[in-house]
Order: C-alpha cells, then structure tokens, then sequence
C-alpha cells in the first residue's frame, strides 16, 4: 500500500468516527505543518495547525480524493495561513501572489536553533510573495509534485512552473539583499533543497 493509499485509508477510518486514525495522520503530518507555518507565521504555528486539522474535521465530506490527502491538507494550511492574516489586518484584500511575509511585518522574532544559514533562508523567504514562498517549500521541502502545487496554489499546472522559476530567481535577489557575502548565499540557497532531505 503507497503511503498516498494509507493516508487514504486512515483519513476514510477517521471520517467514519475512528479518532485513532485521526490521529495517526495529525502524528503523520504535524512536523510537516509546522516547516510550513514556522517560515510564514512564527508564533501562531501551533494555533494555525489546529486550525487547519480542525477544517478537515470539519470539511472532511467534501475531500473527494481527487487529489491525495496530503495536498487537501496544504491546501487547508494555506487557506488558514491566508485567514489568519486577513484576521490580524482586519481586511480580505490581501494579495498573496504579491504581498510576502516581510511586508506583513512578520519577521523572524529571536534566535533561531538552527545555523545562520537556516535563519538567512528563512528571511529570504519571507520577503518573497506567500504563494511563491509556498510553491518553493512544497517543492523542496514537503517534495510535493506539480499537480499537487497547483492544487494547492489553486492555479494551473503550467502556471507552477513559471512560479517556481520566478520564486528561485527573487529568493536570489532576496539572499543578494540581505548578505553581500556569496559564500553565505550560496550556502543559504544550499539549504533550500537539503531541508527536505
């Protein structure tokens, strides 16, 4: 059974009442949750989790399984991600293919455990719009695959291509701003692709 099967087969066990099998796939997909929340809301991960297992409770009838349960589930990450932030500005007009973490006034808030070359990336990132934020952390951190990104994202399959490439050339830009040293970038950039290792 492929691991997109057991998901399948626990999250069907979990909308008949089974809460074991719940919480097999909130075991199976919490870390996940958080790399994707910690780079885009630092403080609110674990409110923001909750949240989005909780919409899957709550909209678990109208996953269909056209797509596995592990890109429903990003989905309902970022629409929690997008909810929480027009909650925090007090508007829906936010623009999340052109506004990024940065102009929302999140930084990075004290030391991170990791290297300054996590924390390098990490700022990178967040000056980047969320979507194409999003559509590089799904690639290489979560090694989610273009239709699966596209589902996500909510565009279409080709459109994730370009996304991308464009993500990769302003998250050099980004690095270039924040450190004039091109080993540290370089590294930064590095780290991108061995995150999800």
């Amino acid at each position: 059974m492929s691991f997109e099967d057991k998901d399948l087969a626990l999250f069907t066990r979990w909308r008949a009442g089974d809460n074991g099998a719940g919480g097999a796939l909130i075991k199976r997909y919490f870390a996940a949750l958080h790399r994707f929340f910690s780079t885009k809301a630092r403080g609110h991960e674990e409110d923001l989790i909750q949240c989005t297992f909780a919409a899957c409770v709550e909209a678990r009838d109208a996953f269909r399984g056209e797509a596995t349960f592990r890109t429903y589930l990003f989905k309902l990450a970022r629409f929690q991600l997008f909810t929480h932030y027009r909650k925090v500005y007090r508007h829906g007009d936010i623009d999340f293919t052109t506004t990024s973490i940065h102009d929302l006034g999140t930084s990075p808030s004290g030391q991170l455990l990791r290297r300054e070359e996590r924390e390098l990336l990490e700022r990178a990132l967040q000056l980047l719009p969320v979507d194409q934020q999003i559509a590089l952390e799904l690639t290489y951190w979560e090694a989610l695959s273009a239709p699966e990104i596209a589902e996500v994202l909510g565009i279409p399959e080709n459109t994730v291509y370009s996304r991308l490439r464009r993500a990769k050339e302003h998250l050099r830009e980004a690095l270039a701003q924040l450190t004039t040293r091109p080993v540290e970038r370089d590294h930064a950039l590095a780290l991108l692709t061995r995150e999800g290792e």
